[in-house]
């Protein structure tokens, strides 16, 4: 609700999904105060917040933030020829508000960002970095008018993508390293047990090593690195570890021999608690998230030049001591919250014999 009472927004939910091909559309009734029914207009507008410094850096007039306005209407008086249909909520919400309430409708632009959120360092002060986006209502004579603070209400809400539920091909990579002056090479196998993780699972990746050079394998280190691409800057990429395991079990390898090893990574955040630069699902009131998921495009280029794309990677390490350096594989994988299950329909039932009808039309649909 608006400060002073007269506008109140409702929305049915905060979480709308992009599904990759098409996003949720945002339904939602504004309920006004009778005395703003007779010479005021009200605009609603879907915003997408983009903070790309600190707060507390933006001194001599300087401003890390950019706001777009993806979605904009003119939500009271209401259009002579509504272009949507109303939704359900719409319907009961405007017949439970009665005749001061209105509907509006908003479709988010298929390349707009997902809601990610940077986290900061634990000293660090102001609005983190990320992209956020809020619904905003308010009274005005123009799409583009100045807002005043106290008509005008905003609701925060998030735009998330759930993994596929199409399982992709199981991720294997082989590399190999000669060395020269020496015969023979070092080959590494790497296989994981799927391409898609969800959050708090166990990644398991089987590494197999055939030490045909001459060398000896002193170390393994298995990790898993989250890819940051922070697309309004040119070098705006970058990485980090949340999780590693390294060990020496079954090294030293010496030339000729081979070794089968399994390795165990879980991602959490739980782990990587204040560390600045990794990257979490957009948060709505501070409260409790976790690891970013990875972001899903429908082709490359569809990048959105004020977004954010997180992704995910396996790297096995082999360390071959100072000389001889070292040898790596990487795999990419999916990191993301499955999809929730549909709520299930409440059926009313005037008899048994409706009951048993609904039991036989179920078994014959597979339901």
């Amino acid at each position: 609700t608006a400060p002073n009472g007269k506008l109140t927004l409702y929305l049915g939910k905060r979480d709308f999904v992009d599904h990759v091909s098409a996003v949720e559309p945002i339904d939602g009734v504004v309920l006004l105060d009778s005395s703003y029914l007779t010479d005021r207009k009200i605009f609603g507008q879907v915003v997408c917040s983009f903070r790309y410094g600190r707060e507390e850096d933006e001194v001599m007039g300087l401003n890390f933030q950019k706001d777009l306005f993806l979605c904009s209407a003119q939500i009271y008086p209401p259009p002579e020829k509504r272009e949507y249909n109303l939704t359900k909520l719409q319907e009961r919400l405007l017949k439970k508000l009665g005749p001061n309430s209105f509907p509006f409708f908003f479709e988010l632009p298929q390349n707009s960002p997902a809601s990610i959120t940077i986290q900061p360092a634990a000293q660090d002060q102001g609005e983190p970095c990320g992209v956020q986006y809020y619904v905003k209502l308010f009274v005005g004579e123009h799409e583009g008018d100045r807002s005043h603070r106290r008509s005008t209400v905003s609701l925060g809400i998030r735009k998330v993508q759930y993994a596929p539920s199409k399982a992709g091909r199981q991720p294997c990579t082989v590399v190999r390293k000669d060395f020269m002056l020496s015969p023979g090479e070092l080959e590494l196998e790497v296989v994981l047990d799927k391409q898609v993780y969800h959050h708090g699972e166990k990644i398991t990746s089987n590494i197999c090593i055939r030490n045909n050079s001459n060398k000896v394998v002193k170390k393994i280190k298995a990790m898993v690195q989250q890819g940051v691409d922070v697309t309004l800057f040119q070098n705006g990429q970058y990485r980090s570890t949340i999780a590693s395991v390294e060990t020496d079990e079954g090294c030293p390898l010496q030339p000729g021999s081979s070794l089968q090893k399994t390795i165990y990574l879980i991602p959490e955040l739980t782990n990587n608690k204040d560390r600045r630069g990794i990257a979490l699902d957009g948060q709505l009131k501070r409260q409790d998230t976790n690891l970013a998921s990875s972001t899903l495009l429908a082709s490359p280029d569809q990048k959105d030049a004020f977004g954010i794309i997180v992704s995910y990677t396996v790297k096995v390490k082999l360390y071959l001591g100072a000389l001889s350096g070292e040898l790596a594989a990487e795999l990419p994988v999916i990191l993301m919250h499955p999809k929730p299950n549909a709520k299930p329909k409440l059926i009313h039932a005037d008899s048994q014999a409706d009951v048993e009808t609904f039991r036989q039309n179920s078994i014959d649909t597979d339901a």
